[in-house]
Parts: C-alpha cells; structure tokens; sequence
C-alpha cells in the first residue's frame, strides 16, 4: 500500500476533505516539473541535476511563498535542488545520527530507553534540500503497509520500558487519515506508551492537509504532540495559522525545531522573528534550533558552531523563556542530542561560582546550603 500521496490502494479510503491532495498535484512532484518555474535555462539545469540525485517534491501552497526575482530567498534555499548539494566532503554521512545502527527491527529506532523512532512512511509533502535522512528517502522511498510495520508494533509491544513513540520519517502527516487512525490505534492499545510524537513539516509545507479528520484520526488515549518543522518567519501565513489552530484545539501539545541554516535564518534578527511569531501567533514553542547535521551535499548550509553559539546568546538575551528554543547537535554515531549554548559559568572557588550575566557583566553566587 503506498503512501496517499502517490497512488492510494483501492481498500484505502480517501479523505474527506482533498483540497490538499489538489495543492500536492499543483506543485511540483518530478523532475520534468522544474520546467514549470521562472528559472533562467542555467538555473533550471542545475536544478535538475541536484533533482536526480535527491527527491524533489513542492506543494503549490510552499512554491507560492517564494519570491522569484531573490536567487537568495529563504524558502527557494530550502526546496528548489542547487547544484552545491553534487559536492560532497569527506566525513559527510548517509546516515548522521546512526538510525539504522540502532535499528533492531525496520521501519523502526530504539536509541534511547523510554522512546523509538517508528518510520510510517518514508514518503514526504515537501523534500528539504538539507534533509538528514535524504539518503534513506531516496534509496527505500517506501510508503505505507501494514505488514511492513508489524514486527514494529511487536517490538513496541515487548518492551516495556518503552513510553514514547515518535512517528517520523518521511512525514506521517503525508498518509491518509485512515492509516494514521489505524497506527494510533495499534500504539495505543500498548498499555505502557503514554504518548504519541508526530514530526511533521505538513503544517508549514501542506497547512491545507490538517482538517478536523486529521485530528480525530489522531484522539484517544495517548497524549499527542505534534513537534512541527518552521525555519523562517515568512513560512507563518493565514493558511498556516489556521492549521496550527486547528491542531491545538484538538487537544495537542504544539512544539517546533528548527535547523539553522546558511543563508536561511543564520541572522538574530530572522530567528528572533521566528521563535516570536511561533509563539505568539501560532501558539507552537520554539523548542530546538539543530545544528546542521553531517548530510552530504550539505556544507553550503551549515554554519560553524561558534556562530550557531553567538546567536543562542543573542536570542537568550532578547527572548523569553518560552519564546527561546535549545540550540542542539545530534551527535554522530548515535551520540544523541546535545546542547550546544554558551555555558555562563566562568570560575569556581569552593562556595563561590563566577557567573556572567546576560548583561555581559561578571558577578559572584554563593551557595548556602543548610542541613535538612
């Protein structure tokens, strides 16, 4: 059974609501579609070349943000193939935080004792350029089947240390309301899974897709949150204001992570105005900004970390608590998440810590700690 993006099994039944599947079918899906854009013949074959080695794949709703008469745009940066994702530097990875290497079943990561990775799909609504699964993308591209995923819920099913499931992929949010029901409804009959995490770009690429089928496909008794996937501030429009709403009103936990990206949103100012508006319009917590990974083809885009550093502190200094999102690197190798903000501690002597403060000033804290 393949993903319902593509072509939907007979025995799948289609969606209500199949605006987003018109805004799929209007954007741009192979490669003879970058025929369709405003590029320059140069422009167009380099985009084509990038195209055959890695997916592309755009919705009409995304395609239409990006301002054609900028070859800089941010949202142009992030799906329209460049030729510097053909050059590739010794150490990049297929595979940079070790998926595979941590998979004791397919379709499915266990890296960290309490929660796994279970890949529905490995079908996406839109293909970033600096995806870190892009090889994985390319080489299975395997959408939705019940039977590849048994020995996945099987799996879930004999541990029971597990309590978090994770659907990533590919984009879950890219199957049909039905399957996800019926994932749910598998992880959920699992007594010590509490929750349920969805990683999903749908509401920023394909903010049509979330409908009230969508959301009750995903109701019971887990608790859900949906972990979505902004990059820049001009990717927050009405549509998808209104997806985010819908998505909160069914009950859901909203959070956000961002890649920092060269030539995207490696600027105070653009980040400050993301993690703002994500809170503070689309009701969604900025709660990671990921360091590059190590993907290949990817070195036009990634910072260093000394200036991933700087804007942490900057955004830490303008920024509230719940506005400010980790700044993170997924170690390889399966190393896992680490932070990667400046550390404010200077100097310790016994009791006393020297701490600069976020006004740049030093100062002293004492510990006084009584007997209990």
């Amino acid at each position: 059974m393949t993903s319902h993006l593509d072509i939907p099994d007979a025995g799948m039944a289609a969606d209500d609501d199949t605006t987003w599947q018109d805004d799929v079918r209007a954007g741009v899906r192979h490669v003879r579609d970058l025929d369709s854009l405003p590029l320059s013949p140069a422009e167009r074959a380099a985009a084509q070349a990038a195209a055959t080695r890695h997916k592309v794949r755009i919705p009409k709703a995304y395609l239409d943000l990006i301002d054609w008469s900028d070859p800089a745009d941010p949202i142009r940066a992030q799906v329209i193939p460049s030729p510097e994702e053909l050059t590739e530097l010794e150490g990049e990875l297929d595979d940079p935080i070790a998926d595979h290497a941590f998979s004791p079943v397919p379709r499915l990561t266990h890296r960290h004792a309490d929660r796994v990775l279970l890949f529905p799909t490995y079908q996406c609504a839109v293909y970033c350029r600096f995806c870190f699964r892009k090889e994985s993308l390319t080489s299975i591209g395997r959408g939705f089947s019940r039977e590849a995923l048994e020995p996945a819920f099987a799996y879930i099913e004999a541990h029971p240390e597990i309590r978090e499931v994770i659907l990533t992929g590919g984009d879950p949010l890219s199957l049909p309301d039905k399957a996800l029901a019926e994932i749910r409804a598998r992880i959920e009959a699992v007594s010590h899974v509490r929750l349920l995490r969805i990683h999903t770009r749908v509401p920023v690429a394909l903010p049509s897709r979330v409908t009230s089928g969508l959301v009750r496909s995903l109701q019971g008794r887990l608790m859900v949150t949906v972990v979505t996937h902004f990059n820049h501030a001009r990717e927050i429009t009405p549509a998808t204001e209104e997806a985010c709403r819908t998505l909160r009103q069914g009950g859901f936990v909203l959070l956000n992570q961002s890649v920092l990206l060269k030539g995207v949103n490696d600027t105070v100012e653009v980040l400050e105005e993301l993690c703002r508006e994500l809170m503070y319009r689309l009701g969604v917590k900025p709660y990671y900004l990921h360091h590059g990974d190590l993907a290949r083809g990817m070195a036009h885009r990634r910072t260093t970390i000394h200036q991933g550093q700087a804007l942490a502190s900057a955004l830490r200094a303008r920024l509230s608590g719940i506005c400010n999102p980790v700044y993170v690197l997924d170690l390889p190798d399966g190393g896992g998440k680490v932070p990667l903000g400046p550390c404010h501690v200077e100097a310790q002597d016994g009791e006393n810590w020297r701490i600069r403060g976020q006004d740049g000033e030093l100062r002293t804290y004492t510990e006084l700690v009584g007997d209990l």
